[in-house]
């Protein structure tokens, strides 16, 4: 596993120049069925933080929430246990589907709503950082996570009333 300043050297370095990053999406969806998915968690904890991880292959939008690819014949739920898992070292209970979209060329994102089970554990190559964030301290997000963000905290608010 690289270190992190070789990492923020990469993640610097993609800033400077972000369409590596499209053009590597460009080649990678040649090789990828006709669709393709992907999955993210809004992680909210016991004092109503989200949680937002500092992606490094994300230029334009580095802060976000965590997630991942479906693999092909993967369940949504499992394979965001497994990004979650892999990414962060941490186990969720899945609430609730919040939100579907459809995105860029052919690629479908689920949302889904989360809690912690347990503490983040060791951060993978993918990531940077993360942080708990309160609703109103949000940073700039992708808009699909920022939707997915303002749903689950209506979603959220209607429970604890």
């Amino acid at each position: 596993m690289a270190d992190k300043s070789t990492l923020r050297t990469l993640a610097n370095a993609l800033k400077r120049v972000p369409w590596l990053v499209t053009l590597a999406r460009l080649l990678w969806g040649l090789s990828r069925a006709r669709f393709t998915a992907g999955v993210v968690a809004v992680i909210i904890n016991d004092q109503g933080a989200v949680l937002l991880v500092e992606h490094v292959f994300h230029p334009h939008t580095p802060w976000g929430l965590p997630g991942g690819w479906i693999e092909r014949r993967e369940e949504p739920v499992e394979a965001l246990r497994r990004e979650l898992r892999e990414e962060l070292g941490l186990e969720v209970r899945i609430a609730a589907l919040l939100l579907s979209e459809l995105g860029y060329g052919d690629h479908i994102d689920l949302a889904y709503l989360c809690y912690p089970s347990n503490a983040i554990g060791r951060l993978s190559a993918e990531l940077l950082a993360y942080r708990w964030v309160e609703a109103d301290q949000l940073p700039r997000v992708q808009k699909f996570h920022y939707h997915a963000i303002q749903h689950a905290l209506e979603v959220v608010s209607r429970e604890t009333k």
